[in-house]
């Protein structure tokens, strides 16, 4: 994560692809990726907990913001891995695989206008009935200190070009 008005050579991009332990957990193996964080963005309320965004009444959805270094891993190749994780679940709406709800909604949150436009013209690629949503970010709250690098910390492995199969588990 980059704080507003920070200078520095990585950029940010925010994704919601379903249950965050998954995603975060993928974008954890892409070289040039030099962070993740997980939790919830697009609601209204302000500083929600994940039993709250659970309850699908704030408005959030999960998502990872993901802190990369654009000379080794560009924006186009993270949305496109992104879209990959979501597979036949980019055409569901509310829903990736067996998780339900406007909470597991997945989307690509823009931070600037050039990530827009890729944004756009990757999603446009799949045709018109694909559900994810591009909308420009609102304020992301972080998640609950346990969900962070969930899946790592029960024992997969986020080493950089792993193919491991990811397995979400709760």
């Amino acid at each position: 994560y980059i704080p507003e008005g920070t200078k520095s050579t990585y950029k940010v991009a925010t994704f919601a692809l379903g249950c965050f332990w998954g995603g975060e957990l993928e974008f954890m193996r892409v070289k040039g990726v030099v962070g993740t964080k997980v939790g919830y963005t697009q609601g209204g309320k302000e500083e929600p907990t994940y039993k709250e965004v659970c309850s699908g009444t704030t408005g959030h959805t999960e998502a990872i913001v993901v802190t990369f270094d654009p000379r080794v891993t560009s924006y186009r190749q993270l949305v496109t891995v992104a879209m990959d994780r979501l597979g036949e679940s980019k055409y569901l709406l509310n829903q990736v695989g067996n998780d339900r709800g406007t909470q597991y909604r997945h989307g690509i949150y823009y931070h600037d206008d050039h990530q827009k436009e890729i944004a756009e013209e990757i999603i446009t690629s799949f045709g018109s009935d694909v559900k994810t949503e591009v909308l420009p970010t609102k304020v992301f709250w972080d998640a609950e200190d346990y969900h962070m690098q969930y899946l790592l910390k029960g024992g997969q492995s986020a080493r950089k070009g792993a193919t491991e199969m990811i397995r979400c588990y709760g």
